[in-house]
Order: C-alpha cells, then structure tokens, then sequence
C-alpha cells in the first residue's frame, strides 16, 4: 500500500470532487434535454453518441470553437473576470460537502470529503454570496442595459432569499449545535432509527430551504435575471464562445451543490437506513474484518448520498417544466412577505419544542 501523507490523500479527493462537480455539470445539460423531452412527450438529443451520451462533449466543442466577441464599449477585464468568478465560486462551495465517511486502506485513513472545518455551512453562505458579484460584474462590463437589469435582478433576488434560506438553516443549527456539515451527518446517523433524520424534525424548514435554493440558483420559476421575454437573455446576453458556457456551467454546479446540501441537511447524507445493521450482520455472519465492513458501508453511503442528489436534481428540471415563471414583484413578495415570516415561526416553534423537550 501506498503511503502518503494525509495532505497528500486530501488533495486527491479534492481533485476528485472538482472533477465530479464538472462532470456532473456537464451531464446535466444533457439531462435537462432528455427530462424535458420525456415530460412533453417528444425526441430528445439522440444524434451524438449512442443515446445522444456525447452531446455535452459536442456542445464544449462548439463553445471552445465559438468566436469571441466583446461588445463595444464593455470593460474586458471585468467581461472576463464575471463568468471566471461565478464559476470559481460555484466549485469552492463544493469543497465542504461530506461525500460519505471514513475510508481507511492500511495506515491511511481520510474522509471523503475535500475540507472539514466545523464553519463547513458558514463557508457554503460565504462563497455562494460572492457567486452574485460574477453575475453582477458580467452584468455591468457588458455595456448593455438589459444585461444590467438582469445583474441587478439577480443581486436583489439573492439577497432576498439568502436571508429566509439562512433563517432555516438557523433551526437546523438549534438542533445540532454545530456548522460542521460532517457533525450534522453524523447526528443523523443514530443506530437503528433512520428516521433521525433532519426532515423529520424540520419539515417546515426544509420546504422554505428548498424554495429559496430555486431563487438562489436562479431557476425557474424564478428566473427572472435570465428572463428572455423582458431582458432578451438577461445578464449574459452580450457573452459567447466558452465565457458563455462558463455561466452555464456555473448554474448546474450551483443545482448540484444546493441539492448536496439539501441532502446533507435535512436527509441524512451519507447515511441509510439499517447500515449499522448491515455492517454488524458483515462481522458477526460473514466474518468480514470490521475495517473492510465499514469501508463498504462508506461506499454504499455515498453511493447513496448520489442517488439523493440526483433525485433533487431530476426535481429541480421537473420543476422547470411545470411551473409558470413568477413576475418580479410576486418573487419579491413571496421572498419578504411569506418566507421570511414564516422562516422567523419555524425558529420560534423549534425554540419550544427543544424546550419542551419533544426533540433533541
């Protein structure tokens, strides 16, 4: 076996996350086409590849060969810099997420997970609020009026509803009495009853912290920074070739990282029901040394956490299909006059219970 030391392991996984959060992304555009195509009961992109599997290969391709075009009269620096940040942004956010737990092959033993720090959930606020200035900055170096009116719809709807979604998270932090993403998992993960799980204790949060993770990602039906029938194309109407694609790009990594979190939070993570059981039953019958049996449940953890946020994700493109998109003033409204109010109950009600004794 291999020895390296635990940076060395760590940057390997860092790596690997980086490298999943791109895949991921890229497939996503394919998914979005195929998810569409299913629910209006048509062909979707079945030309490159068997089963169209290539078409995220032919679109980079495209975007790579694409003619660069800057408008005229846009700050260069600052058109370049927008797109590079809010893509920049939407990977750093990943680099927190507990994947699943430990894995140990010899001497070595690592989490799978890129960083730990127990402000793991103040770190995912921080970088995803800095997300905005890459839609901002885009917005304003293009020289174009609807693209400005995009950036600063987009700045205004996230601060909306980065307030209701950090009110949520706040009754989650009540209960756990911690910001490690990792400790949140792991207090969820009591023997024998799976049903610890946060969704079971938050309902309420968890339905205001998925509607603001819509907003925060901008999609529909609160698109509104992109909104073609008013804005043409919204803040990246002047981008081409790949700067384009970067936002693009930077949005399902976005979908990606709120769906991780949301799984974190509020279903469990890596865990699974009955996994205590299953490793016991692995030592106890099948005479599996207690390392190899953990290291299996480490792989079905996160073989589940996956399965988890692909299922958030197939939600947030069935939603895409489904629902109407919002007018500016209904998002805000919904944001300041409902969320919020009933983001500042759920705390109250969860202060009660707590003292109350009814949950832990």
């Amino acid at each position: 076996m291999i020895e390296l030391p635990t940076l060395g392991w760590q940057s390997i996984v860092i790596l690997v996350v980086f490298g999943v959060s791109l895949l991921i992304a890229t497939y996503c555009t394919y998914a979005e086409r195929v998810i569409a195509a299913f629910l209006q009961d048509r062909v979707g992109p079945d030309r490159a590849g068997p089963f169209g599997l290539l078409q995220p290969l032919a679109d980079a391709v495209k975007l790579f060969t694409k003619e660069e075009f800057f408008p005229a009269g846009a700050n260069k620096a600052l058109f370049i810099m927008g797109p590079c940040l809010a893509m920049i942004t939407a990977l750093m956010s990943s680099a927190v997420i507990p994947f699943g737990n430990v894995i140990q092959f010899g001497n070595n033993v690592f989490n799978l997970q890129g960083i730990e720090v127990n402000i793991g959930m103040l770190w995912v606020f921080g970088i995803v609020s800095l997300g905005v200035y890459g839609v901002m900055i885009g917005g304003w170096a293009s020289n174009n009026k609807f693209s400005l009116l995009g950036a600063i719809r987009a700045g205004s709807q996230n601060i909306s509803y980065e307030l209701a979604m950090g009110m949520a998270l706040i009754a989650v932090l009540m209960i756990s009495g911690t910001l490690s993403l990792r400790e949140i998992t792991l207090q969820q993960s009591v023997a024998g009853e799976w049903h610890f799980w946060n969704i079971v204790k938050q309902p309420l949060g968890f339905i205001i912290f998925l509607v603001c993770a819509f907003a925060e990602t901008n999609r529909t039906p609160f698109d509104l920074p992109e909104c073609e029938t008013e804005l043409v194309g919204g803040y990246h109407t002047e981008y081409s070739s790949m700067k384009m694609g970067l936002y693009l790009f930077a949005e399902y990594v976005n979908v990606f990282v709120a769906s991780a979190v949301m799984s974190v939070l509020y279903f469990g993570g890596f865990n699974f029901p009955f996994q205590y059981e299953l490793r016991d039953w692995l030592v106890s019958a099948q005479g599996w040394e207690l390392m190899s049996a953990q290291n299996l449940i480490s792989v079905l953890g996160l073989l589940g956490l996956f399965g988890k946020i692909f299922a958030f994700i197939f939600f947030f493109m069935w939603v895409r299909w489904t629902l109407p998109r919002f007018r500016y003033d209904q998002l805000m409204r919904l944001g300041w006059t409902i969320l919020i109010p009933l983001a500042i109950f759920n705390i109250v009600l969860t202060g009660g219970l707590i003292l109350g004794g009814i949950i832990k």
